[in-house]
Parts: structure tokens; sequence; C-alpha cells
């Protein structure tokens, strides 16, 4: 994944901070555009989960804060829906003016519930993602409720959100009650897919049966079952956007990927920026990366992962195919590994010095009732697999350039 943080003016004139992400080694197919939940930010640790099953698949995310919020200017006291509505509206313009328009809105809580407002004006939106959003905006007033009356009196109050002060005012409340969720959902004309956690405490699942019962369809709803509102789970904030990535696909034109074809049994490529690596191993495609401290997006193992995968799996196999030979009652192997480099003295060195080595630290389990002599002779067999022995054998790479 490669990202770029960018900046872009309202219609206020506040200039807002965003962060646009892009898919690693190919050129966005698409665009779309995230909205985070009341008093949050970008930066929130879900969105970046989320985003990362569609930037996978080829999308471009630009994510930003809402005036007043994050790295963003202005005043949140001064803010509200309507003024959130032209935030988004702000963000689409500038991926039209400099990228290309957007057609995903992806909204979290209040986010979403904005998205599905801004998706009624945006011709370039084919489709809108709420997750765990309010059915109507005005919802978001219980967070402050206690202080209502010293809003209506005074004009505004100083109230907690998430263990954060917030200047409220009676604008806020005032603009709320001015947004007609009904007629909103009614008009929209667009995809729409609901997520929604059932044991969302902060916005109760029935606010996603109205966003699906208001609707017309195309319209789609998925559970996320277990989730908490700001899905600090990772788990639930990955599986959230497998889901949306998945949707999508069937309102976003996604360009068919250049096959990567193989003249031997393995094939692997790479572009020019990142490390986030394609493999076609038979007939399987897989994905190599390196971790985000060096630069890789961890989109998938690193190779030295892969080579103790390779050397796990090949382990595991060559027991069951002996034990089952046999007809021991082996029912499951696991075996875990480790690779790393380590010094060890050299005899043979002539100049003393010692010399850097590979070591794969092999831990096997094995279940099943086996007897001593059994366990024994299935841990002979394991240093016996191939890969085991290959990596103990003289091996020769011959490498020649293609023509």
């Amino acid at each position: 994944m490669r990202y770029k943080k960018v900046k872009f003016t309202n219609k206020n004139g506040y200039e807002l901070s965003a962060r646009l992400e892009f898919p690693a080694n190919q050129h966005p197919h698409s665009f779309a555009i995230f909205a985070h939940c009341f008093t949050c930010s970008k930066n929130l640790s879900a969105i970046k989960y989320i985003g990362r099953s569609l930037i996978q698949e080829g999308i471009a995310l630009l994510r930003f804060d809402f005036t007043g919020l994050g790295e963003s200017a202005g005043d949140f006291a001064d803010t509200n829906f309507s003024t959130n509505l032209e935030d988004i509206y702000a963000a689409a313009a500038f991926l039209e003016e400099n990228y290309q328009a957007p057609e995903l809105l992806v909204g979290h809580s209040l986010g979403g519930a904005a998205m599905i407002h801004a998706a009624c004006k945006l011709e370039s939106v084919k489709g809108v993602a709420t997750i765990g959003a309010p059915y109507n905006p005005i919802h978001v007033s219980h967070l402050f409720s206690d202080d209502w009356q010293t809003i209506a009196s005074k004009g505004q109050a100083k109230v907690n959100i998430g263990g954060r002060p917030f200047t409220v005012k009676k604008q806020l409340l005032d603009d709320l009650k001015n947004h007609d969720p009904f007629e909103v959902l009614r008009t929209l004309n667009k995809a729409i897919l609901v997520l929604h956690s059932p044991q969302d405490r902060t916005v109760e699942v029935d606010n996603a049966a109205k966003i699906y019962q208001a609707a017309f369809h195309p319209k789609s709803f998925v559970s996320l079952d277990g989730a908490d509102h700001l899905l600090t789970n990772n788990e639930d904030a990955l599986y959230a956007g497998e889901m949306i990535a998945v949707w999508a696909k069937k309102y976003i034109k996604i360009p068919q990927k250049k096959k990567l074809n193989k003249e031997k049994e393995v094939a692997v490529r790479l572009g020019n920026e990142g490390f986030t690596t394609e493999i076609i191993a038979g007939e399987h495609p897989l994905i190599a990366d390196e971790p985000a401290e060096v630069g890789g997006n961890d989109f998938g193992p690193d190779p030295y992962q892969l080579l103790n995968a390779s050397l796990g799996a090949c382990t595991a196999m060559t027991m069951q195919m002996y034990a089952r030979r046999k007809k021991w009652d082996l029912q499951e192997v696991t075996v875990h590994l480790e690779h790393f480099k380590d010094y060890a003295a050299d005899k043979a060195a002539i100049d003393g010095r010692q010399s850097k080595l590979d070591y794969f630290h092999r831990i096997i389990e094995m279940e099943g009732d086996l007897t001593d002599e059994q366990k024994a002779r299935l841990l002979e067999i394991a240093d016996k697999c191939p890969v085991h022995r290959t990596l103990h054998g003289d091996v020769k790479v011959v490498t020649t350039l293609k023509d």
C-alpha cells in the first residue's frame, strides 16, 4: 500500500487533513471515501483494517478528518450534520479534480448516516456502505442528553464524549432535526450495504433494520456479530472490510488483472513499488509481502515465513503418509517453526572467524494413541521429508535471463 498526506479546502474555507491510500503495485481502478464516526478521526485503527480489503482490490481510499477534528482546521463547536455533508462534497471534488470521481462511499456511525445523504447528490457514486450507522442523525444527541437543558437555555454546553471534552451548541441539535432519513433513503437510487452488530450498545441494531426497510433494492445487510460499535477487535474490522470489498465488486467495474503466466512450476511478479508480491504456484494464487516496519504492507507472509511453511507442510505430510501406511493412530500432527541466523565456530576456517548459519527450530506435536517407540520413529521420519533433505543437501540455483 502506498499513501500520501493530502489537504483540501471545504466550502467554509477550512483546510481539511486527509490520507489517500493507493493499492500496491497497480494503478487504482476506482476511488472511495471513508467518513469517520462522531468526534472520531481518520486515524481510528478500525478504518485501517476496513480499508485494507478495498485497497487490495485495487480501490484507492481517501479518509479525512471532519472540520474541527483530528488534524483538520476549524472549530468543532461550529460544525453540524450539514457541515459534515459539505466536507464530504469537498472530498469528492478533490478526488474528481485531482484523480477521478469517487464510486464508493463508506461511513462509520454518524459518518454512515452522512454518506447516505451525500450519495444522493454525488452522481459518480455507485454504492454506499454503512457501519453501525444510526437511521436518524438526531440519534447522536443521546450522547449528551444530560446536557440538553443547559444547551437549550445557554445555547451551548461543555460535554464529555468518549472521555474527551467537546463544546456542543444548540445549532447542532437544530440542524440534526432538519434531515429526514426516510425521504433520503427513498430517493437514494444507489446500491446500499448495511453492516451492524447485534451487540452494538451505542447505536442499536434496530437502526440497521430501519435503514434497510426504508431503502429500495439493491440493498444488502451483513451482521457484525460480536463486534462493538468502534470495531476495536481488529478481526471484526477486517471482516467488515472484506464484506464491503466483495459487495462492491457487484457495482464497481473491476478490470481483470493481467494474468500471471508461468513457464515453470511457480511464477512470481513484483512491480516497482512496495513489496506485495503475486505468486502462482501450480494453479494456486498466493501473496508474499514484508512487514510494515521495513516498507511492506504486511498483506502476506514474508519469504522466510513461506520457507518455514514449506518445511512445516512437508514435515506433516511425510509423517502422515508414513503413519497411514503403518496404520498407526496419528490423528493430527502440528508443526511449529522458526527461522533465525546465528554464529557458530567454524573450525575449518583458516582465519578463525565465525561463520553465520541458518537455523530452523521445529517443534512437533502429535495427537493419537501412539506408543513411545512410534513417536520416536515418526520424529525420525520428520527428518526425512523432501524439503528437509533439500535444505541439508547441496543446492544450486541456476539463473538465466528470458529473451
